[in-house]
């Protein structure tokens, strides 16, 4: 796991400079639970600026509080509500959502199962949970307790 206080800024400029492009399909791609994402941006890709992550095929997601990231939702396809600190925020295509770090804040698709989001993630780092999800579901390890200790791992509490 490299987390951007990790990142070596010489590396960082170097990467930084050179840029970074991803093809329209293209992105790591990891699979949890029946959900699908793609990593569009990484710790490595952008010298530890911020990450991206595209929900492809992804469920709704429980009431959690990140404790060292910001999160970003640009919505791309489907109609979402974002709650956010208690306030509920209708998304669609185009709209984008703040989920600041230290608020709780939930997803869901008003159709579920479908829609797309981009979600960006500040500082970089966050993208190796979605990472260990995936491990996770190749080893079995995909309940509750499971989500809550990977959760925890990237500074992340669930309160489900």
């Amino acid at each position: 796991m490299t987390m951007a206080a990790e990142i070596d800024p010489t590396r960082a400029a170097s990467t930084q400079s050179r840029g970074h492009k991803v093809e329209a399909a293209g992105g790591e791609r990891l699979h949890y639970q029946g959900m699908e994402f793609a990593i569009r941006a990484s710790a490595e890709s952008t010298g530890g600026a911020f990450s991206i992550v595209e929900g492809l095929y992804p469920l709704d997601t429980p009431l959690h509080i990140h404790h060292s990231h910001d999160e970003l939702f640009y919505v791309l396809e489907g109609e979402h509500v974002f709650t956010v600190g208690g306030t509920e925020l209708q998304a669609g295509p185009g709209d984008l959502v703040f989920g600041p770090r230290g608020v709780p804040h939930t997803h869901r698709r008003v159709v579920p199962r479908t829609g797309r989001i981009l979600e960006m993630f500040s500082p970089a780092g966050f993208e190796a949970f979605f990472r260990d999800l995936a491990e996770a579901d190749r080893n079995g390890q995909f309940g509750v307790d499971d989500l809550r200790r990977i959760g925890a791992k990237f500074g992340v509490t669930f309160l489900v």
